[in-house]
Protein backbone atom coordinates (compact mmCIF):
# COMPACT_ATOMS: atom_id res chain seq x y z
CA UNK A 1 0.00 0.00 0.00
CA UNK A 2 1.45 3.27 -0.80
CA UNK A 3 2.18 5.85 1.67
CA UNK A 4 0.28 8.76 1.03
CA UNK A 5 -2.68 6.64 0.54
CA UNK A 6 -5.39 7.65 3.29
CA UNK A 7 -7.66 5.36 5.33
CA UNK A 8 -10.75 7.30 3.83
CA UNK A 9 -9.25 6.63 0.19
CA UNK A 10 -9.79 2.50 0.95
CA UNK A 11 -12.58 1.04 -0.12
CA UNK A 12 -15.07 1.01 2.71
CA UNK A 13 -15.85 -2.60 3.00
CA UNK A 14 -11.82 -2.48 3.24
CA UNK A 15 -11.35 -0.18 5.89
CA UNK A 16 -10.39 -2.58 8.98
CA UNK A 17 -13.62 -0.63 11.19
CA UNK A 18 -15.87 -0.85 8.66
CA UNK A 19 -14.98 -4.38 8.14
CA UNK A 20 -14.89 -5.48 11.83
CA UNK A 21 -18.45 -3.87 11.91
CA UNK A 22 -19.47 -6.25 9.00
CA UNK A 23 -17.84 -9.30 9.19
CA UNK A 24 -16.34 -9.54 12.75
CA UNK A 25 -13.02 -9.09 14.87
CA UNK A 26 -12.06 -12.70 13.88
CA UNK A 27 -12.13 -11.88 10.13
CA UNK A 28 -9.23 -9.32 11.00
CA UNK A 29 -5.56 -9.67 10.03
CA UNK A 30 -3.87 -8.90 12.95
CA UNK A 31 -2.53 -5.90 11.48
CA UNK A 32 -5.90 -4.67 10.67
CA UNK A 33 -7.09 -5.13 14.21
CA UNK A 34 -3.91 -3.62 15.48
CA UNK A 35 -5.04 -0.70 12.85
CA UNK A 36 -8.60 -0.21 14.37
CA UNK A 37 -6.47 -0.12 17.91
CA UNK A 38 -4.42 2.82 16.62
CA UNK A 39 -6.88 4.93 14.88
CA UNK A 40 -5.28 7.00 13.05
CA UNK A 41 -1.44 7.12 11.40
CA UNK A 42 0.48 10.08 10.73
CA UNK A 43 1.25 12.36 7.59
CA UNK A 44 2.09 10.10 4.92
CA UNK A 45 0.97 6.83 6.61
CA UNK A 46 -2.18 5.72 7.63
CA UNK A 47 -3.02 3.60 10.61
CA UNK A 48 -2.56 0.00 8.21
CA UNK A 49 0.93 1.10 7.99
CA UNK A 50 1.64 1.63 10.98
CA UNK A 51 0.28 -1.31 12.56
CA UNK A 52 2.56 -3.22 10.24
CA UNK A 53 5.82 -1.00 11.24
CA UNK A 54 4.99 -1.93 14.83
CA UNK A 55 4.15 -5.72 14.21
CA UNK A 56 6.66 -6.39 11.57
CA UNK A 57 10.02 -4.21 12.55
CA UNK A 58 13.25 -5.16 10.93
CA UNK A 59 14.97 -5.96 14.21
CA UNK A 60 12.24 -8.54 14.28
CA UNK A 61 9.98 -11.69 12.64
CA UNK A 62 8.13 -12.44 15.35
CA UNK A 63 4.70 -10.91 14.20
CA UNK A 64 2.17 -10.49 16.65
CA UNK A 65 4.07 -11.74 19.66
CA UNK A 66 6.13 -8.32 18.78
CA UNK A 67 3.85 -6.69 20.81
CA UNK A 68 5.24 -7.73 23.38
CA UNK A 69 8.82 -6.83 22.93
CA UNK A 70 8.11 -3.04 22.57
CA UNK A 71 9.17 -0.76 25.36
CA UNK A 72 8.17 2.49 25.95
CA UNK A 73 11.04 4.23 25.36
CA UNK A 74 11.42 2.28 21.86
CA UNK A 75 7.68 2.91 20.74
CA UNK A 76 8.30 6.95 21.33
CA UNK A 77 11.18 6.55 18.82
CA UNK A 78 8.66 5.64 16.29
CA UNK A 79 7.29 8.03 13.90
CA UNK A 80 3.56 8.30 14.27
CA UNK A 81 3.45 7.22 18.00
CA UNK A 82 3.17 9.28 20.65
CA UNK A 83 2.48 8.94 24.18
CA UNK A 84 -0.90 8.15 23.94
CA UNK A 85 -0.66 5.32 21.05
CA UNK A 86 2.73 4.05 23.47
CA UNK A 87 0.72 3.33 26.66
CA UNK A 88 -2.49 1.81 24.43
CA UNK A 89 0.30 -0.43 23.25
CA UNK A 90 1.88 -1.39 26.14
CA UNK A 91 -1.69 -1.65 27.87
CA UNK A 92 -2.52 -4.41 25.04
CA UNK A 93 0.42 -6.23 25.92
CA UNK A 94 -0.88 -6.45 29.45
CA UNK A 95 -4.31 -6.83 29.02
CA UNK A 96 -3.31 -10.39 26.27
CA UNK A 97 -1.45 -11.39 29.46
CA UNK A 98 -3.81 -11.15 31.95
CA UNK A 99 -6.37 -12.90 29.25
CA UNK A 100 -4.45 -15.77 29.08
CA UNK A 101 -3.89 -16.22 32.76
CA UNK A 102 -7.51 -15.62 33.10
CA UNK A 103 -8.71 -18.26 30.97
CA UNK A 104 -5.53 -20.67 32.37
CA UNK A 105 -6.65 -20.01 36.03
CA UNK A 106 -9.70 -22.56 36.35
CA UNK A 107 -7.56 -25.51 35.65
CA UNK A 108 -4.79 -24.43 37.69
CA UNK A 109 -3.27 -27.15 40.25
CA UNK A 110 0.26 -26.80 41.88
CA UNK A 111 0.40 -30.38 41.74
CA UNK A 112 0.32 -30.63 37.69
CA UNK A 113 3.21 -29.08 36.19
CA UNK A 114 1.42 -28.39 33.04
CA UNK A 115 -0.95 -26.27 34.62
CA UNK A 116 1.58 -24.32 36.23
CA UNK A 117 3.44 -23.71 33.10
CA UNK A 118 0.07 -22.74 31.05
CA UNK A 119 -0.66 -20.38 33.68
CA UNK A 120 2.72 -18.30 33.96
CA UNK A 121 3.63 -18.89 29.94
CA UNK A 122 2.82 -15.58 28.96
CA UNK A 123 4.19 -13.44 31.89
CA UNK A 124 7.86 -15.11 31.19
CA UNK A 125 8.18 -16.42 27.39
CA UNK A 126 8.52 -13.06 26.43
CA UNK A 127 11.52 -12.01 28.20
CA UNK A 128 14.53 -11.13 26.57
CA UNK A 129 16.74 -11.85 29.94
CA UNK A 130 16.23 -15.28 32.55
CA UNK A 131 14.50 -14.35 35.69
CA UNK A 132 13.22 -16.56 37.87
CA UNK A 133 9.99 -16.38 40.49
CA UNK A 134 9.10 -18.43 43.55
CA UNK A 135 6.25 -20.13 44.25
CA UNK A 136 5.17 -20.18 47.86
CA UNK A 137 2.86 -22.69 48.56
CA UNK A 138 0.98 -24.47 51.97
CA UNK A 139 0.32 -27.26 53.95
CA UNK A 140 -2.63 -27.90 51.44
CA UNK A 141 -0.25 -27.15 47.99
CA UNK A 142 -2.07 -23.83 47.87
CA UNK A 143 -0.34 -20.72 47.06
CA UNK A 144 0.19 -18.10 49.50
CA UNK A 145 2.62 -15.87 47.71
CA UNK A 146 4.42 -15.35 44.72
CA UNK A 147 7.73 -13.52 43.89
CA UNK A 148 10.54 -12.43 41.81
CA UNK A 149 13.76 -13.83 43.20
CA UNK A 150 16.22 -12.76 40.30
CA UNK A 151 17.02 -11.10 37.03
CA UNK A 152 19.74 -12.52 34.53
CA UNK A 153 21.09 -11.75 31.53
CA UNK A 154 20.20 -12.51 28.40
CA UNK A 155 21.15 -16.50 29.59
CA UNK A 156 22.03 -17.06 33.10
CA UNK A 157 19.83 -16.11 36.18
CA UNK A 158 21.73 -15.28 39.07
CA UNK A 159 19.57 -16.46 42.14
CA UNK A 160 20.63 -16.81 46.14
CA UNK A 161 19.48 -19.91 48.12
CA UNK A 162 19.51 -17.58 51.29
CA UNK A 163 17.54 -15.26 49.85
CA UNK A 164 15.27 -17.67 48.46
CA UNK A 165 14.68 -19.60 51.75
CA UNK A 166 14.43 -16.07 54.04
CA UNK A 167 11.45 -15.59 51.67
CA UNK A 168 9.76 -18.94 51.99
CA UNK A 169 10.01 -18.89 55.71
CA UNK A 170 8.86 -15.25 56.33
CA UNK A 171 5.84 -16.46 54.51
CA UNK A 172 5.53 -19.63 56.45
CA UNK A 173 5.61 -21.58 53.47
CA UNK A 174 6.08 -25.58 53.62
CA UNK A 175 6.92 -26.27 49.80
CA UNK A 176 8.24 -23.99 47.14
CA UNK A 177 8.33 -24.29 43.32
CA UNK A 178 10.81 -22.03 41.17
CA UNK A 179 9.96 -21.28 37.86
CA UNK A 180 12.16 -19.52 34.79
CA UNK A 181 12.55 -18.25 31.37
CA UNK A 182 14.93 -19.17 28.70
CA UNK A 183 14.85 -16.59 26.08
CA UNK A 184 15.68 -18.90 23.82
CA UNK A 185 12.79 -20.69 23.34
CA UNK A 186 14.27 -23.85 24.43
CA UNK A 187 12.80 -25.22 27.98
CA UNK A 188 15.97 -27.47 27.99
CA UNK A 189 17.21 -27.56 31.87
CA UNK A 190 21.07 -26.80 31.25
CA UNK A 191 23.82 -28.34 33.18
CA UNK A 192 23.91 -24.97 35.70
CA UNK A 193 19.50 -25.21 36.10
CA UNK A 194 20.30 -28.66 37.18
CA UNK A 195 22.89 -27.92 39.71
CA UNK A 196 21.58 -24.91 41.40
CA UNK A 197 18.18 -27.17 41.71
CA UNK A 198 20.02 -29.67 43.53
CA UNK A 199 21.40 -27.00 45.79
CA UNK A 200 18.38 -25.44 46.78
CA UNK A 201 16.73 -28.96 46.98
CA UNK A 202 19.04 -30.19 49.50
CA UNK A 203 19.03 -26.61 51.55
CA UNK A 204 15.15 -26.83 51.51
CA UNK A 205 15.46 -30.17 52.77
CA UNK A 206 17.38 -29.33 55.97
CA UNK A 207 15.03 -26.37 56.75
CA UNK A 208 12.45 -28.37 55.97
CA UNK A 209 11.00 -26.62 52.96
CA UNK A 210 10.27 -29.32 50.11
CA UNK A 211 11.07 -28.05 46.41
CA UNK A 212 8.23 -29.71 44.51
CA UNK A 213 9.40 -28.77 40.99
CA UNK A 214 11.42 -26.46 39.03
CA UNK A 215 9.86 -25.30 35.91
CA UNK A 216 11.85 -23.64 32.65
CA UNK A 217 9.30 -21.61 30.36
CA UNK A 218 10.07 -21.67 26.49
CA UNK A 219 8.24 -20.50 23.75
CA UNK A 220 5.19 -22.29 24.46
CA UNK A 221 6.47 -25.02 25.96
CA UNK A 222 7.90 -26.06 29.11
CA UNK A 223 10.44 -28.56 31.18
CA UNK A 224 9.53 -29.68 34.15
CA UNK A 225 12.31 -31.04 36.16
CA UNK A 226 9.77 -33.20 38.64
CA UNK A 227 8.71 -34.98 35.30
CA UNK A 228 12.22 -35.73 34.07
CA UNK A 229 12.99 -37.21 37.02
CA UNK A 230 15.86 -34.45 37.89
CA UNK A 231 14.76 -33.66 41.10
CA UNK A 232 16.38 -36.80 42.35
Amino acid sequence: MKGNIRIKEIQEEERPYEKCMRFGASNLTDIELLAVLLRTGTRGENSLQLAEKLLHPVFSQEGILNIHKWTLEQLLQVKGIGKVKAVQILCLSELSKRLSKATAQPGLSFTTPSTIAKYYMEDMRHGSHESMKLLLLNTKTRLIGETDISKGTINSAVVSPRELFVEALQKNAVSIILLHNHPSGDPSPSKEDVLITRRIRDAGQLIGVELLDHIIIGNNCYTSMKEKGLLF
